[in-house]
């Protein structure tokens, strides 16, 4: 009978950053990209608890713009983002926006740490390759997805985001409706 392989930390942690190599032009770091072309499609809804065991339901923020961000804390981009989301959320949140933070990390501690260092002031979950594999596959990171108020992906950023047009797309979308 076969047996599925189990992969060690290390081994994954090694395939994540040989797909994050891969897909950043093979430059050893993700550049800077703008939004990805997307299919207007509805986003698949998930339930994680986050941090602090409170239930993060995708389906019910229907009705707010949703920042997803699929980050880790040994990905130097998504740390570097943080303060800079820290900041769309402070300045959009009274107008609809929601910003969820998925860690792909294998182990909360670092996450903890993380969200304390850069106060974030959205809720953060643990996900893994199954939620990854809902919104396409994760195969390097960051990667954001931004979600209108009914629930549909419309933008997709990979790598590190430009963050003049996160904000525009972010703003073209607080103002549907």
């Amino acid at each position: 009978m076969l047996r599925p392989v189990r992969r060690s930390r290390s081994t994954r942690r090694i395939a994540w950053l040989l797909a994050a190599f891969l897909s950043s032009g093979m430059s050893g770091r993700s550049s800077a990209q703008t939004s990805v072309p997307v299919e207007v499609r509805p986003a698949p809804d998930f339930s994680r608890n986050d941090l602090d065991r409170r239930p993060v339901k995708l389906a019910a923020f229907r009705g707010k713009v949703v920042l997803l961000d699929f980050w880790a804390t040994w990905c130097a981009p998504c740390l570097e983002e943080m303060p800079r989301l820290v900041e769309l959320q402070r300045k959009y949140k009274a107008t609809g926006l929601q910003i969820i933070g998925i860690s792909m990390d294998d182990d909360e501690p670092p996450v903890r740490a993380a969200y304390r260092k850069f106060r974030l002031n959205y809720p953060v979950a643990m996900g893994d390759g199954q939620l990854g594999e809902l919104y396409g596959g994760i195969f390097g990171l960051p990667v954001i997805f931004l979600i209108d108020r009914d629930g549909r992906i419309r933008f997709r950023h990979r790598g590190a985001v430009d963050f003049a047009t996160l904000e525009s797309e972010t703003q073209s979308l607080l103002s549907e409706h």
